[in-house]
């Protein structure tokens, strides 16, 4: 496998003039634009229709995570404001879940906006009057990058039913603008369940219960894994090459069940419904192969590195990954995997598991456009050329693609 360690982000760079990021949501989330790609070809169609671009006894495997509120504005006895943004649970939590479910107190790594006016033992209070929920926030750790901070609360909430009280949907800072009420259902896919991301799985935003319904009408299997989605997603490639890039990583969590299905659908086509679902089921082929070969990856951390894919060596095929850890699982008992990722999806990798992508278009020089070229070549440059030319909305509440990878199971 080429390692994309010295792949140069400028070569995945393009002009995205503002106007073409689209900063509200269509009235009709299945209204959006679908670009379909497929082997050079590109054609035209509707998330309304995507059901005629997808051959039946397909797989179309989303992400279920769910959105939280993770803007919380604090105000000084001044009167300033202290923005604090939730990134993830302290790392003394088991799993996201675990921690959303903390009663009265829990640890949350965050950023701070106007870190420097908080002094070194203050205690900031948000308080919701209808309600008489108060929430406090004192620092306990600056580390690079973030802050851990302390939350107490004087009700017998969990912290997750806390975060929709009192926090704000936290909208991608490219939109520019301050969240509005429509948006806590727009920037939130009809089908999320668990609490945990900071960032939309934005590709499902456009799926409809109509659009599901067609899809089992013409036998195309659906399926729901978990990758609670991180800040880092937005964070851009600032390094020359790839090799100095540090990538963020993510909480996955997936069943036995939606293991046996991809070993179902194997001699079928498997698609994955957002970046983030295809970085769940790849990485998903790497703890497999790490099992394979007796390497027991530390769940509790990060089980699949960046560079991971392209270092392993006595690599097994997809069935028998996926057959192994389903064989580990049910030895320990376990009926979930939950762990974190940190792989990298680059020119250079050989897909494992999915074998087409629905997603919306990404930034220049981020690491999911690279994704996005791992998986059809430099075609992706006639992609978004397309797209621009076409009126094509971009980003999180924009239009989105169909793409099916060079190396698709037929």
């Amino acid at each position: 496998m080429n390692h994309p360690k010295h792949l140069r982000i400028a070569d995945f760079r393009y002009q995205l003039p503002d106007e073409r990021i689209a900063k509200f949501p269509l009235q009709e989330r299945d209204a959006s634009k679908l670009l379909v790609y497929q082997e050079g070809k590109i054609e035209e169609a509707v998330y309304q229709n995507i059901v005629t671009h997808i051959p039946s006894a397909s797989l179309l495997v989303f992400n279920q995570t769910k959105v939280i509120h993770a803007r919380l504005l604090f105000q000084k006895p001044t009167g300033g404001i202290i923005e604090v943004f939730c990134l993830e649970p302290h790392e003394q939590y088991a799993d996201v879940s675990t921690a959303m479910l903390q009663r009265g107190k829990v640890w949350w790594k965050c950023m701070i906006g106007g870190a420097s006016k908080w002094k070194n033992g203050q205690i900031l209070t948000l308080e919701l009057e209808e309600t008489n929920l108060k929430l406090s926030a004192s620092i306990v750790n600056r580390e690079p990058g973030s802050f851990t901070l302390e939350f107490l609360w004087n009700q017998e909430l969990s912290f997750a039913e806390v975060l929709h009280l009192v926090g704000k949907v936290p909208l991608p800072p490219y939109l520019n603008r301050k969240a509005e009420e429509k948006d806590d259902e727009r920037y939130q896919t009809i089908y999320a369940k668990l609490d945990g991301s900071v960032a939309a799985p934005t590709a499902g935003l456009h799926f409809t219960n109509e659009v599901m319904q067609s899809l089992q009408e013409k036998n195309i299997a659906t399926d729901f894994v978990t990758l609670h989605v991180g800040a880092g997603t937005f964070k851009p490639v600032k390094t020359e090459t790839m090799n100095d890039h540090d990538m963020h990583a993510e909480w996955l969590e997936v069943s036995q069940e939606n293991i046996k299905q991809l070993l179902q659908h194997l001699d079928s086509n498997i698609i994955a419904v957002g970046t983030t679902s295809l970085r769940t089921l790849e990485s998903l082929y790497w703890i497999g192969c790490k099992l394979a070969q007796g390497i027991i990856p530390d769940f509790s951390k990060i089980a699949v590195e960046q560079w991971d894919p392209y270092e392993l060596q006595n690599m097994v095929s997809t069935k028998e990954s996926l057959e192994t850890i389903l064989q580990f699982m049910e030895t320990n008992f376990m009926m979930r995997v939950v762990t974190r990722t940190q792989i990298i999806i680059a020119p250079g990798y050989n897909f494992k598991i999915a074998n087409a992508l629905v997603t919306n278009f990404h930034q220049p020089e981020s690491t999911l456009l690279l994704l996005v070229a791992a998986l059809i070549g430099d075609d992706w440059r006639s992609v978004y050329e397309y797209a621009m030319q076409n009126n094509f909305r971009f980003l999180s509440y924009g239009d989105g693609s169909l793409l099916w990878g060079k190396n698709q199971r037929k």
